[in-house]
């Protein structure tokens, strides 16, 4: 049986396309802290690979024999939340079961039973030393999911394990590494009495905070060729920059555009099909549209304040916020999330295509749902979009609903702009895509629309440019700002059929009858249209 492209779940190599999971952190680095008996973190984003990559480790450490190291996901005992005995024994429990399994006796189940009657805030503790005792290595211990544990409970998981310290290695874990989506420093703890503590106070021991990269361009390369040694399909090559472009290397969006594109795809299961361009265009559109568990999980965070607080400015294009006016612990918090990238000497913006994609869409998921333009209203007769029709029906909609509609928003600070998105979605969705270009200090958005002409994939496709404004300072001094930046835009997209400036008024003096206009003009050999709105 051929392997595939893994979606769920630890990667196991005889089953699964795999990058070498010990490669994708600095290996030396992390024995050196074990030899050292330190105690650290390991976070990523969720669905990473952070538990293929912590088996790999406990594998490797057992073969070489120093150690003996067991993995323990304590996940179970979130359900248990403030209550701190159903949680420890869960804790205890599960490691138990793992190391019983890993050794094929019965010590740490009698172990286990020593501790039972113990009062809950030193059972861990008492456990984690007696079982220490007990085992002819030292032991090192891989705690999984530590961040889904809440409140009390993980208090004084974190607390214990402290309080061992000191007795390391012969009567404590050698060292212990905490695994979770963020650093245990950024943990705003609430306790039952709503006092909060922080990971940082609890857990003052750690050494290290590492965090699992996602996979590089090579990497990514790799791994579908994987899949052209293993049966013979091959990729086009010009596939790798749109993988790229639309992942980032984030590892569950990889495989899941090989799963799509090599599997959900029926008629690519023959593998003397050769994976153009276009089909992974189609199958990023399939995995939004179809909003599997890990879109599921994005698009629940978006609901937070705290990820509000750092999202909304990046789509409105706000450029009166930078990063320094934004919360540092939120914006860390989005970041740990894998929602956005922060790098040096540029603005926050989404971390990669498809979240750029997902973002919009979901805000706007009710509205598209709700709106009553259909496809075929704007359709000209060679299939494209007749794009003015479409816009001067838009500019009538937002007259008469724009009040109502960006009431409904979570993210009302960018109503406008995404008002115009559920619009245009709603009328190209399952016939063509929209490219989004947004971020932090941008002031503006980019739009590219591309509808395939004679509705099959590879044929001529119509390319039109959509720029976003808010009209700031003087109407002459945006239109001019705005004129540059949709030509640039159209360079940059290379053959465009057409190009418009949607410039939106956001003032309470003026009526709508000056609000409302359009008109044609030209910038460096280009007809632009601009739209007030």
């Amino acid at each position: 049986m051929e392997r595939f492209f893994n979606t769920a779940g630890p990667n196991i190599l005889e089953d699964h396309y795999t990058i070498d999971p010990l490669s994708r952190f600095d290996l030396d680095d992390i024995l050196m802290l074990i030899r050292q008996k330190r105690y650290f973190v390991l976070h990523a984003p969720r669905q990473t690979g952070k538990t293929s990559c912590l088996l790999a480790l406990r594998d490797y450490l057992n073969a070489h024999g120093d150690y003996i190291a067991v993995y323990a996901n304590v996940e179970g005992g979130q359900a248990a939340r403030n209550d701190i005995v159903s949680v420890i024994r869960t804790v205890c429990g599960t490691i138990t079961e793992k190391l019983s399994l890993l050794l094929g006796d019965s010590r740490p189940q009698s172990v286990r039973d020593t501790v039972r009657d113990l009062d809950a805030n030193e059972m861990l503790t008492s456990f984690l030393r007696r079982l220490s005792l007990s085992l002819p290595k030292p032991l090192v211990l891989f705690i999984d999911e530590i961040d889904s544990l809440v409140g009390d409970s993980l208090v004084s998981v974190l607390r214990q394990l402290r309080a061992g310290y000191d007795d390391r290695p012969a009567a404590f874990p050698q060292s212990v590494v905490l695994c979770g989506v963020r650093d245990v420093r950024d943990y705003r703890i609430v306790l039952s009495n709503q006092d909060i503590v922080t990971g940082g106070s609890a857990f003052n021991i750690k050494a290290e905070s590492l965090r699992l990269g996602d996979f590089t361009k090579e990497e990514i390369h790799e791994l579908y060729m994987q899949h052209t040694r293993e049966t013979g399909q091959e990729f086009d090559e010009a596939c790798f920059p749109m993988i790229w472009e639309a992942t980032e290397g984030q590892p569950w969006l990889v495989n899941a555009l090989g799963r799509e594109v090599t599997w959900s795809m029926r008629e690519n299961r023959d593998r003397s099909v050769r994976i153009i361009p276009e089909m992974i265009y189609r199958a990023q559109e399939r995995i939004i549209y179809r909003r599997d568990t890990h879109i599921d999980i994005l698009i629940d965070k978006l609901r937070e304040d705290r990820v509000r607080r750092v999202i909304q400015p990046i789509i409105s294009g706000e450029t009166d916020v930078d990063d320094s006016m934004i919360p540092t612990d939120d914006i860390q918090y989005v970041i740990d999330l894998g929602l956005v990238k922060r790098e040096r000497g540029k603005p926050l913006r989404i971390s990669n295509g498809i979240y750029r994609e997902v973002i919009p869409r979901e805000l706007t998921w009710s509205t598209q749902e709700t709106l009553v333009q259909e496809p075929q209203w704007y359709e000209r007769p060679d299939g494209g979009i007749d794009v003015e029709k479409l816009l001067l029906d838009f500019q009538q909609f937002f007259r008469e609903n724009s009040d109502s509609w960006i009431g409904r928003f979570d993210y009302a600070e960018a109503g406008p702009q995404l008002l115009l998105q559920a619009f245009l979605q709603r009328v190209v969705n399952g016939g063509g895509y929209i490219d989004r270009e947004y971020g932090l200090g941008r002031r503006r958005t980019d739009l590219l629309l591309r509808k395939p002409l004679t509705g099959r994939y590879g044929g001529p496709v119509q390319r039109v440019v959509l720029e976003l404004k808010i009209l700031r300072g003087t109407l002459e001094s945006t239109i001019e700002k705005g004129l540059v930046q949709t030509s640039d835009y159209m360079d940059r997209c290379g053959s465009v059929d057409e190009g418009h400036l949607i410039i939106f008024d956001r003032s309470q003096t003026k009526t709508w009858e000056e609000r409302i206009w359009h008109r044609p003009y030209e910038h460096s050999g280009r007809r632009i249209m601009v739209w007030g709105m």
